[in-house]
């Protein structure tokens, strides 16, 4: 299709997770997969990028439906039913209707994408995501001329998520997309981590990743898709909007009101690990910065 991304790295481009990586070729992230590309970096540099394992993936996150703590997630998120799971994707759409995750599944490209994904609380990690691009998604359900935003809503499920007996935020969590954001081909659903079936505490069974955005916006365990004429609320924007813009674009120019945003420290450095200046849209500039030709990144932050 022509939406697709064309990746341009192979195995040789990163370092790899032992058993996995070692034992099939990456279609993988291009240069700016890796946030290179803003820093004219040689793919050679990828080495200093090299994928967070496995256990600093799975346990080391924010899903406040199982709690506060980084690692309330893994503890309590095996409560979660994942199996049989639907879809329900609405709104302005030729095909509205609830969508079976394996049939789902059944019609979708599925690639490995390595992405930065950057914490609006300044810590980042390098994930090789599994997933499709949300554009198939879309495309198969048809999107309406009318329709200028994707709207997403997370499982709401009190008996198995301990997280939402406490109003954290206005439940159930929420997010939203503009529809040329969610049509771009960075623009994933992801069902797995390093090949292997993603962990519901990282949002099984199928989460949205958005690379160059901070990461709250890349919403878990999605059960609904709308698409809409109007601006869909999100739950972060609801809970402060000035605190946490619809947009939530990774700028260093732009510092959250609690948080400088100039650098970031990547998960697994330990308590000394190495500031790193945070590069704009997350190092996905050359890829994206066209979206937002001529917007205030202030204002709409």
């Amino acid at each position: 299709m022509a939406h697709r991304w064309k990746p341009d790295l192979t195995q040789d481009d990163v370092t790899p997770y032992r058993a996995f990586l070692n034992r099939r070729q990456i279609v993988a992230g291009g240069v700016a997969g890796l946030g290179l590309a803003a820093m004219g970096a040689a793919p050679a540099r990828a080495l200093d990028l090299e994928p967070n394992d496995w256990e600093e993936i799975t346990s080391y996150n924010n899903f406040y439906e199982f709690g506060t703590d980084k690692g309330d997630p893994k503890r309590h998120a095996g409560k979660m039913t994942t199996t049989p799971w639907t879809v329900r994707i609405d709104g302005m759409v030729d095909r509205p209707g609830d969508y079976d995750f394996t049939d789902i599944m059944e019609r979708m490209t599925i690639e490995e994408r390595i992405y930065r994904l950057r914490c609006v609380e300044r810590w980042s990690m390098v994930v090789p995501w599994n997933g499709f691009e949300l554009a198939d998604l879309l495309d198969m359900v048809g999107v309406r001329p009318e329709a200028r935003y994707v709207a997403f809503e997370t499982l709401l499920r009190p008996d198995e998520m301990p997280g939402v007996r406490y109003n954290v935020i206005d439940w159930p969590y929420v997010e939203g997309l503009r529809l040329d954001e969610a049509m771009h081909p960075l623009t994933i659903m992801a069902t797995g981590i390093y090949g292997k079936t993603i962990p519901n505490q990282n949002g099984a069974p199928m989460r949205l990743v958005v690379p160059w955005k901070y990461g709250y916006k890349s919403i878990k365990s999605v059960v609904r898709i709308t698409l809409t004429d109007k601006q869909p609320p999100t739950a972060w924007n609801k809970y402060s909007a000035r605190e946490y813009g619809f947009y939530s674009n990774v700028n260093p120019n732009v510092d959250h009101p609690r948080w400088s945003q100039a650098f970031e420290q990547k998960v697994g450095g330990g308590l000394f690990a190495q500031r790193v200046p945070t590069l704009m849209f997350n190092g996905y500039e050359d890829e994206v910065a066209s979206l937002y030709a001529g917007m205030d990144l202030v204002k709409y932050h």
